[in-house]
């Protein structure tokens, strides 16, 4: 089951979504490859729980691997991995004036310059696929709210006792503001600022 909390765009952001509530996945833990070796050897294997993890530990360097030579890793009913590019934008191929050419490298353009590194920032991509596409996962998922959020809600409809709940102050785990489209790691309403939080670098994650 997957539990959700709220959280709160800031109001004074000039945005439509001021104000507004936006349901936020609060997750319970990080699974370490050693937590899930550990829980694949509860599950009636024939391997160790040391065997698992070793197997796990040399698929992710061979997946590294595969992706920086070019390839997408596909496995089934969970995602395709690949690199992707965010692109300078490169008005020429050659700068005959800077006797400069577009190269294949990662870097900023110069102010003023016309060519110069193609790439700004290389990063993974995650494709959903088979079983965790959209409408696979909508079957399949089980969602409540927090137990925080469920007081805040009883609060909010005044019914009785609930109250130590605090709404439009509380931004999670760790605090900060958080984007709207993301979600942080907590249990009660928070503030939020709009905005996309998947510009320039980390792990992409779109649908096939």
């Amino acid at each position: 089951m997957i539990e959700l909390y709220l959280s709160k765009v800031t109001e004074s952001s000039e945005s439509e979504q001021a104000g507004k509530l936006y349901a936020r996945v609060s997750y319970k833990q990080t699974m370490s490859v050693q937590d899930m070796a550990h829980h694949m050897a509860e599950h009636n294997t024939m391997f160790s729980e040391g065997s698992i993890c070793g197997i796990l530990i040399d698929f992710v360097k061979c997946v590294r691997e595969m992706v920086l030579m070019g390839n997408t890793v596909k496995i089934d009913n969970l995602a395709i991995f690949k690199a992707t590019v965010e692109a300078n934008a490169l008005e020429v191929l050659y700068d005959a004036q800077q006797d400069k050419t577009a190269s294949p490298t990662i870097g900023t353009l110069a102010e003023g310059a016309k060519t110069g590194p193609a790439v700004k920032v290389i990063k993974l991509l995650a494709q959903s696929t088979g079983d965790f596409t959209r409408e696979e996962l909508k079957k399949d998922v089980k969602l409540a709210w927090t137990d925080k959020t469920k007081a805040e809600i009883a609060a909010a409809k005044g019914d009785g006792s609930q109250s130590g709940s605090s709404t439009g102050s509380d931004t999670g785990n760790g605090g900060g503001s958080q984007n709207q489209g993301g979600s942080n790691q907590g249990g009660g309403t928070g503030n939020i600022t709009p905005g996309g939080d998947d510009n320039g670098g980390g792990t992409g994650f779109e649908e096939g």
